[in-house]
């Protein structure tokens, strides 16, 4: 292990990048890693030869070893704020978990095929970006959740429990003494979609925390606060899982230096930093406008990555 033919300094400029994109993805439950990779896979190559990594597995791998210390660390700043629906995790996580392991298997086995992987990237990132701009706006979809900011949605959420479904009523009190009331989450037809989101995940490093937190607000009518630090959660042992396949298999391939740790070194200290600043600021901003930035910048990476593989494929 020679870890002195790595340049240390050379991707200095990925804490504050890191800092920002871990404190977005606190705030909108959604993955960090479906910000680091396409910085790796589209900007890095545009700074110059001796930045961009081996691989879009290596790429990827990092993207989510990195998004497991930054939610981590959001999982400790709403763990202190009491926010967590440990049991309603539960059902997304016995899904996610195993097929993700299976999407990351499955990313070694394509590492070669890239611009089929860029391809497959360019089109996630396109749907992700309808799926949140339109599919989930609440003003189409009835969703009164949307636009709470934090606050306890107890009595819509009172109302929408009214009936004899035999679902469980759970209240979590948060650090700040307010009570949210809500039934418990189920998944029912929405098994498929986190089946997908997992198995996304392993293999293009995102994808379960776009599906559990609609699931969780509009499905199943959870308070923004606690679904969003129960995707958090769930994001966290699922990327973990798939993230633990990915550098194994890295390592096992090329060794230890086959993983650019001279990346990890800013990005996780960096994100650890930006998963506490993202617990202390919801509430702050609208869930949905956070949503919406993110589900934009989402369509530019889409296109971008697209023009990429379509020109790697044909014009190269």
């Amino acid at each position: 292990m020679d870890l002195a033919q790595f340049d240390w300094t050379l991707y200095w400029f990925m804490f504050p990048v890191a800092m920002c994109i871990a404190t977005t993805a606190m705030l909108s439950g959604i993955g960090g890693a479906a910000m680091f990779a396409p910085i790796f896979m589209i900007i890095f190559p545009m700074l110059g030869p001796e930045y961009p990594f081996e691989s879009i597995a290596a790429a990827i791998g990092v993207a989510l070893l990195t998004e497991v210390f930054g939610f981590s660390s959001g999982f400790v700043g709403y763990y202190r704020k009491k926010l967590i629906d440990f049991k309603g995790a539960v059902p997304f996580i016995l899904v996610g978990v195993p097929i993700g392991i299976v999407g990351a298997i499955l990313l070694n086995v394509l590492n070669e095929y890239e611009e089929v992987l860029r391809g497959s990237y360019a089109v996630l990132m396109l749907v992700l970006s309808y799926f949140i701009i339109k599919v989930h706006d609440p003003k189409q979809a009835g969703d009164t959740t949307g636009d709470t900011g934090g606050e306890p949605i107890a009595d819509s959420v009172g109302a929408a429990a009214v009936g004899d479904d035999g679902r469980e009523m759970r209240s979590i009190t948060g650090a700040d003494g307010t009570t949210y009331t809500f039934k418990a989450p189920r998944q029912g037809k929405g098994v498929i979609a986190t089946g997908i989101g997992g198995f996304l995940t392993g293999l293009l490093g995102v994808g379960i925390g776009e599906v559990v937190m609609p699931q969780l607000v509009k499905a199943n009518k959870v308070p923004i606060p606690v679904a969003a630090a129960t995707s958090v959660f769930t994001v966290i042992v699922v990327v973990a899982a798939a993230s633990f396949t990915q550098i194994s298999a890295l390592v096992a391939e090329g060794g230890f230096n086959a993983v650019p740790w001279n990346v990890v070194v800013y990005t996780v200290p960096a994100v650890i930093i930006g998963g506490q600043i993202g617990p202390r600021l919801q509430g702050k901003f609208s869930q949905r406008a956070v949503e919406k930035g993110v589900a934009y910048l989402f369509l530019v990476i889409g296109i971008a990555m697209a023009y990429i593989s379509i020109r790697n494929t044909f014009f190269v």
